[in-house]
């Protein structure tokens, strides 16, 4: 500690035993004083469970639209306490470690009080402003009248509405919409996990615009075989992104089935990207709707790589190409698809 030995020993050429005991007592009481006055980071809950006096609970992050442990307590007479460092996110408290549906809260670094009610199908927050943001928001969402633009003008610098946009509603969107609104959030959400999964469906829509060619992938058939859309070449080709459990997509596949028996003899194929989790709903759907094109899936669901690239937010999703591989029309359904291919192949 050469400061303290010359502010308390300027002929340092003398300094005695004495001295530089005192010398170190003061540095070490300094650091102790520096120590405990540094501010604490990282976020403190302390929870209670309504409906459970014992057991485990279960602290998830949401992640790819679902949702991973990070941790994990022992309810001891109704109470549980978590500890740890985040950037502001969305997580979730279950009593079930396999539950796909937790309870949902915003958490950043802060000391919050939770009370966990699963019967009720409740979670009452206190002491986060991030979370009373979201939780007067997330019933609203979708609701009719909702502006996550003037969400977004009231609160640049919160990451709920990063949340909600790049969560929930980018699909309400195009391309220019959300290079709109991405503009709008304050500099101090750049590089944060929100906003970074903007800005990937932002540039992922980039590369699947209307005139860009189709970014080539390969997965396997039904059959285990790898089919590359590559593959394709010299034809004009409509990429199906749906799965079994999608109603939406199951409605649509009797317009997709019409289109096919017209034209699988004109210079036109299908490829369906399927987004199943498991294969035997996958394959009995393909038998009952008589969907008798190419086929693919690493039954990844919405993590399928092919599904990423494009930018897939929903389905049914389609992309129709040219013999090159150039993307001619996208989300083409119903009486439009038919239309489309009646201008390209009759």
């Amino acid at each position: 500690c050469p400061v303290i030995f010359f502010t308390f020993a300027p002929n340092y050429k003398y300094i005695t035993m004495k001295q530089i005991t005192r010398c170190l007592w003061i540095a070490l009481t300094m650091a102790m004083m520096i120590s405990c006055s540094a501010k604490n980071e990282g976020y403190v809950i302390d929870g209670q469970v309504a409906d459970a006096e014992a057991g485990m609970i279960y602290l998830k992050k949401y992640v790819e639209k679902a949702y991973v442990d990070v941790d994990s307590a022992v309810v001891v007479n109704g109470k549980f306490k978590f500890e740890g460092v985040t950037e502001p996110l969305v997580y979730g408290l279950t009593t079930v470690k396999e539950s796909k549906r937790p309870q949902t809260f915003f958490l950043g670094n802060e000391n919050v009080k939770l009370t966990l009610d699963e019967v009720a199908k409740t979670l009452k927050v206190e002491g986060s402003l991030l979370n009373d943001l979201y939780a007067q928001n997330v019933g609203s969402i979708r609701a009719e009248g909702f502006s996550i633009d003037s969400l977004i003008m009231a609160y640049p610098a919160s990451p709920v509405p990063a949340y909600f946009l790049a969560n929930s509603l980018a699909y309400q969107f195009d391309l220019a919409q959300l290079k709109e609104l991405r503009g709008k959030f304050d500099a101090s959400l750049d590089g944060t996990a929100y906003i970074q999964q903007l800005e990937g469906i932002i540039s992922r829509l980039e590369k699947v615009q209307v005139g860009q060619v189709a970014p080539d992938f390969t997965l396997p058939d039904v059959d285990g075989n790898e089919v590359s859309l590559s593959s394709f070449r010299g034809k004009y080709v409509l990429i199906d992104f749906w799965a079994s459990w999608c109603p939406d997509c199951r409605k649509e596949n009797p317009n997709i089935v019409a289109a096919w028996e017209k034209y699988q003899d004109k210079n036109f194929a299908i490829l369906g990207v399927s987004l199943d989790r498991a294969r035997e709903p996958w394959l009995a759907a393909i038998e009952k709707d008589n969907l008798t094109w190419t086929h693919v899936s690493d039954l990844k669901d919405w993590s399928t790589e092919p599904a990423v690239t494009y930018a897939v937010r929903w389905i049914p999703m389609s992309f129709l190409l040219d013999p090159e591989g150039v993307i001619l029309a996208v989300g083409l359904e119903g009486e439009a698809l038919q239309q489309k291919l009646d201008e390209l192949l009759q």
